[in-house]
């Protein structure tokens, strides 16, 4: 017989150009990790743990809840922003009517969805570049 495990966190999946940031949210304190890194070695930058804390900072709740995220796909920066996105959607399902109009208003639930594009043939190796003709 199974024994069913009590499901102590909240989940939520953020993505942002070609990365997916699949994301647990826990009540209480901990170490927030992203793929088994501290969050601080991980994003190493001042600027883009102030990014990563955007979401907790609107809601003024930093220090009641922490995340494990494993993310794959894209590089930091995409990474970064599907993390934000990913963490938001958690928020929300968390408490729908305290958090959800704040983060909202902040812009963290909406889905970017530019992508880069693909490039043509005949372009030189850009998307949009055309050739240049002779002029005689």
């Amino acid at each position: 017989m199974a024994k069913n495990k009590k499901i102590n966190y909240v989940y939520a999946v953020g993505r942002r150009k070609s990365a997916s940031a699949r994301v647990r949210l826990y009540k209480g304190k901990g170490e927030s990790t992203v793929n088994g890194f501290p969050v601080k070695k991980y994003f190493g930058y001042a600027m883009d743990q102030a990014a990563w804390a955007k979401p907790f900072g609107v809601l003024d709740v930093s220090d009641k809840y922490y995340v494990t995220v494993k993310v794959a796909g894209g590089g930091k920066s995409g990474q970064l922003e599907a993390i934000v996105h990913g963490i938001s959607r958690a928020l929300a399902k968390e408490n729908k009517e305290k958090f959800r109009p704040a983060l909202k208003k902040a812009g963290l639930l909406t889905r970017d969805s530019r992508v880069r594009e693909r490039r043509k043939v005949g372009t030189g190796g850009k998307a949009r570049r055309k050739k240049q003709s002779p002029k005689r």
